[in-house]
């Protein structure tokens, strides 16, 4: 039986994208998420959680991401959950998990935030337009 990956968030993002090419020239970009989930407790009072998420987008998406997106725009991420581990200069030991998108729907109205609403990106390019090679997380710039 085969297994089953796949993340989706719909949330506000929560800074800037930030652009970067690795050494091959391919294009990736950070992105902040922050979820919200509401509830009413049992003796009646509202509540509130935030989640925030990093997601990372590869190729045209990135460039997409990063261009048309900013601080405090509504959106739509689909992708995989990954999760990284690396090492310090201390020697700590450090984990991030992240959403890798491979698709993205803008979210906010027309004009808000400079986005336009209901733009669909996806990171469905040939393997040509991305470069053709596999990228590890060792070749990611954060």
């Amino acid at each position: 039986m085969n297994s089953l990956n796949k993340a989706q968030v719909i949330g506000n993002i929560t800074r800037d994208p930030e652009l970067k090419q690795i050494p091959s020239g391919q294009s990736v970009c950070t992105i902040g998420v922050a979820t919200n989930r509401y509830w009413t407790d049992s003796s009646g009072d509202k509540k509130e959680e935030v989640e925030f998420h990093n997601i990372v987008c590869w190729g045209k998406l990135a460039e997409i991401c990063a261009e048309y997106l900013k601080k405090g725009s509504k959106v739509f991420f689909e992708g995989r959950l990954q999760t990284r581990n690396w090492e310090d200069d201390s020697g700590s030991k450090h984990y991030r998990t992240e959403i890798v998108a491979n698709d993205m729907i803008m979210l906010s109205p027309k004009g808000s935030s400079g986005v336009d609403g209901g733009m669909v990106a996806d990171n469905k390019a040939p393997k040509e337009a991305s470069g053709g090679e596999e990228v590890s997380a060792e070749d990611l710039p954060f």
